[in-house]
């Protein structure tokens, strides 16, 4: 049956009126244009006088709009009753339409104010750096992209997270109040629709982090970003990508995923390098850390045009203000601590450790080296391990298989955990013997039963099984009993402690271990780190990798002569003639002072400098060598020796 013309009018209308605020004060003024021609058109028409005393028709017109506008007006008006009366009619029609046109515009605006709430509205931007997902890392991506951009007049982050957008800027400008000339937008929709990416002016970004999100399917979900954003249609350039995987069983897929052009970081993986590497070095992650934060030293590309021709070893020393740990080659290779005869050729690039890249600075004159300090004491050989694992989680086989390719031939592991791990005595190991002890790591009798003085390293890790926060909180009990066991009977043991929060790592200071490892905020580090250069990628895959040159805390006694005063252009010289870079020194007597907890990285070369027994320079190496083992002291006596003048430290 066809319509009548009534209905489909009334369909017509409705249409219209679905469109919103837009539609509504187009009828309203629709409304008003037809009252103000039929007053006027009956004002003309039926009362000439009046209308001939008021203007003509165009000067009705003009009174009527305004009655229609300001109802009181009409307390002015003079003429007839014929005339006043449609004057009023159209008074009390403007008030009418006036109305409902300001309520139009009061709910329109009150929408626009909702939506723009909710993040909604299109960002315009070029050159920001965009952020996809929210977890507790998002915080340390932001104050490290703050402090990278310092020196920037005009930077930009963007965080696009399935969350509240005044939720998400409240809960930044409490953790962060003060982000200097780096704007913080933030926008609310899923990364997982391709509708809201198209929200932060992907086209127009300097680069995109994918941030794993909580939860268990935390991997599934960055894949498909990745997706996402590998089959979408750029314009332009396209942005450089990061992401991190939790599990590394999902690394090939999400790496499918990503593309040729985009890095994924396996974020397990490095978490069971660092504790392996920190375990047998005491100080190692508070190297690491500083590396990759931009607070304190990190590493820079230099083009060093004078320096060509030259070798990496003469250019050690040839930096006021920095210190050489590679080359990047013009052809995009990178070497970290290369053979000290590798010439620097036209175009390549020296890798820096330095403060800010406008501190470095090359020397017209290198710095006076005491070659009667150099010691050519080769140290103590190296003996088997053995190693305490308290608690047992998904990362521990991992730990398991890296040490056995580290440690020397009949080291020992035992495990001490409230259940024997089935997992752990599949492996074939060449090296290893491990062992099972039951033990529940908060109890402090079941810690004693384990005979802590009959082991050089102890591993602490985090329940997988219950809620990280508590897990964290169960590991810090654990540490207060390491330590005042430690104290009492003098076990000259390290800790290596896993923690879920950075937070909680700051409370477990007090415990003294000697470093703890907190992934989450590594991974934070090291994603930040590659936003900002990807090139970097390969200079910190040689360090996390024990096939190629790592970092190492080496005894100083292997350097310098205990006691003799010199410099740290010194020690690089001395570093230099065993074929490795020295980057900074740790002070053994203070290895339990927070931020720094001794470690000085990039130091004054010409400074006078002292090192004893128990200190460590920190070198990047092939080998390890003999790793320096911090005595721990009784409780009121300081542990080490060394001492160093104040100006040599940064």
């Amino acid at each position: 049956m066809r319509a009548r013309l009534r209905d489909r009018l009334r369909y017509w209308f409705d249409a219209t009126m679905d469109r919103g605020t837009p539609a509504l004060i187009g009828w309203l003024g629709l409304a008003s244009v037809v009252l103000i021609a039929v007053v006027t058109g009956l004002v003309v028409l039926l009362t000439d006088e009046d209308t001939e005393k008021n203007g003509g028709w165009l000067g009705v017109a003009w009174m009527s709009l305004l009655r229609t506008l300001d109802p009181g007006t009409m307390g002015g008006d003079a003429g007839g009753p014929l005339f006043l009366g449609l004057m009023l009619t159209v008074t009390i029609g403007g008030i009418f339409i006036v109305s409902a046109l300001i309520g139009v515009l009061t709910t329109g605006l009150e929408a626009r104010i909702q939506e723009l709430r909710r993040g909604k509205s299109r960002l315009i931007e070029r050159g920001h750096t965009i952020v996809l997902g929210w977890s507790e890392q998002v915080f340390t991506v932001i104050a490290e992209l703050v402090e990278a951009n310092q020196s920037e007049r005009r930077s930009c982050v963007v965080i696009l997270a399935d969350r509240d957008k005044v939720e998400m800027e409240g809960e930044i400008r409490r953790r962060i109040p003060e982000t200097g000339r780096t704007r913080v937008v933030c926008r609310s929709g899923s990364p997982l629709q391709r509708a809201d990416l198209e929200l932060v002016s992907l086209d127009a970004a300097k680069s995109i982090m994918v941030l794993p999100p909580v939860g268990d399917d935390s991997d599934t979900d960055v894949i498909k970003v990745l997706l996402l954003l590998n089959s979408r249609r750029w314009q332009g350039a396209r942005p450089h990508v990061v992401a991190a995987v939790q599990s590394s069983a999902n690394t090939a897929a999400a790496r499918l995923a990503a593309g040729e052009t985009a890095l994924v970081i396996d974020a397990d993986d490095i978490a069971v390098r660092l504790i392996v590497q920190s375990h047998r070095q005491s100080g190692l992650s508070t190297v690491f850390n500083e590396l990759l934060s931009f607070v304190g030293n990190e590493f820079y590309p230099c083009t060093a045009t004078a320096l060509t021709g030259t070798t990496y070893g003469e250019a050690l020393n040839r930096f006021d203000l920095g210190i050489p740990a590679g080359l990047r080659r013009s052809s995009g290779e990178v070497l970290v601590n290369p053979p000290m005869d590798t010439v620097i050729a036209a175009g390549d690039e020296v890798l820096v450790v330095a403060e800010d890249d406008l501190l470095i600075t090359l020397s017209d004159t290198r710095p006076p080296v005491i070659e009667s300090a150099i010691t050519s004491s080769p140290g103590t050989l190296p003996v088997p391990d053995r190693t305490l694992v308290i608690g047992w989680n998904s990362r521990a086989p991992k730990i398991i298989r890296l040490l056995d390719r580290l440690v020397e031939p009949g080291s020992l592991l035992d495990i001490a955990a409230s259940r024997q791990p089935e997992d752990a005595f599949q492996e074939h190991l060449e090296n290893l013997t491990v062992g099972y002890k039951p033990c529940k790591p908060t109890l402090r009798p079941s810690l004693e039963s384990l005979g802590l003085e009959g082991y050089r390293h102890i591993i602490v890790l985090t329940d997988d099984d219950i809620d990280s926060e508590r897990a964290d909180d169960h590991t810090l009990v654990t540490l207060l009993h390491l330590r005042d066991i430690a104290i009492r009977s003098g076990t000259p043991y390290s800790i290596v402690t896993e923690m879920n929060s950075d937070a909680n790592r700051e409370i477990a200071q007090v415990t003294k271990a000697d470093d703890f490892i907190v992934s989450t905020k590594v991974i934070s580090l090291l994603l930040t780190q590659l936003v900002e250069d990807r090139n970097l990628y390969a200079v910190f895959t040689d360090l996390f990798d024990p096939a190629g040159s790592e970092i190492y805390l080496k005894p100083a006694s292997s350097y310098l002569t205990p006691g003799t005063t010199a410099n740290f252009a010194t020690v690089v010289e001395a570093a230099r003639q065993r074929g490795e870079t020295a980057i900074g020194y740790r002070i053994a007597r203070q290895s339990d002072e927070p931020p720094a907890y001794g470690v000085f990285l990039n130091p004054s070369k010409t400074a006078p400098l002292s090192l004893g027994e128990g200190d460590a320079i920190v070198v990047l190496a092939e080998d390890s060598g003999v790793a320096v083992q911090l005595p721990r002291a009784r409780e009121g006596h300081e542990a080490g020796s060394g001492t160093a003048d104040a100006s040599a430290r940064p």
